[in-house]
């Protein structure tokens, strides 16, 4: 009986935010919305559904992919962008998570426990975020640019026109605003890098 409650309940939030696919069909960005969802559903492991259903399923549960999808849609196609802004009044984002609308990102960004997070970039492919994370500019000018298959965990800052490279993860609580090269772990704060190519190290950034 539990299960056939659940099972209803499911059933009815893919109903109720079906209409979210209307944007999705009339959008440019069909191609990294897919991608999104796919990175998704591996990072939680899901299996069985379609990407359509997978989309409807992260739309109804996932609020922080809300953030993301709307961002999508807003860099996409005109007829698109006004569906967006028309749903986005019934269907809500996530509210402690900022995306600034001039950011770009790459395909495949995930955002863990988007709670109290502030993303303000251009950003490759494959990356995660973590809850009360803060990257953004300096000054009017100058905002991160992130390579791809970046981590950034709970509470990193990362500010200014610095450049992380591929394969970067910024560790809890760091402050990065320096250059961080590619496949490095940097922590502290400052940061500083504390594993180079798979190899511990103790390094300032420059």
């Amino acid at each position: 009986m539990k299960d056939f409650f659940r099972k209803t309940l499911y059933n009815l939030g893919i109903i109720l935010v079906s209409p979210l696919l209307i944007p999705f069909f009339l959008t440019s960005e069909k191609e990294i919305i897919d991608a999104d969802v796919k990175r998704w559903v591996n990072v939680f492991g899901w299996k069985g559904e379609s990407n359509l259903g997978n989309l409807l399923s992260l739309l109804d549960r996932q609020k922080e992919f809300r953030n993301l999808y709307y961002h999508r849609l807003f860099k996409g196609n005109l007829s698109a962008r006004i569906f967006m802004y028309l749903f986005s009044y019934f269907y809500k984002s996530c509210p402690y998570l900022f995306i600034d609308t001039s950011s770009n990102f790459g395909p495949g960004l995930f955002i863990q426990h988007g709670f109290s997070t502030i993303i303000m970039a251009d950003m490759g492919e494959n990356c995660w975020i973590n809850q009360q994370v803060t990257i953004g500019y300096r000054d009017k000018t100058s905002r991160p640019k992130i390579g791809d298959n970046v981590r950034i965990t709970a509470g990193a800052k990362v500010i200014g026109g610095v450049t992380i490279g591929n394969n970067v993860t910024v560790g809890a609580n760091a402050v990065v605003v320096k250059n961080v090269p590619d496949n490095c772990v940097v922590v502290g704060v400052p940061a500083y890098i504390v594993k180079k190519n798979g190899i511990k190290v103790k390094e300032e950034l420059v």
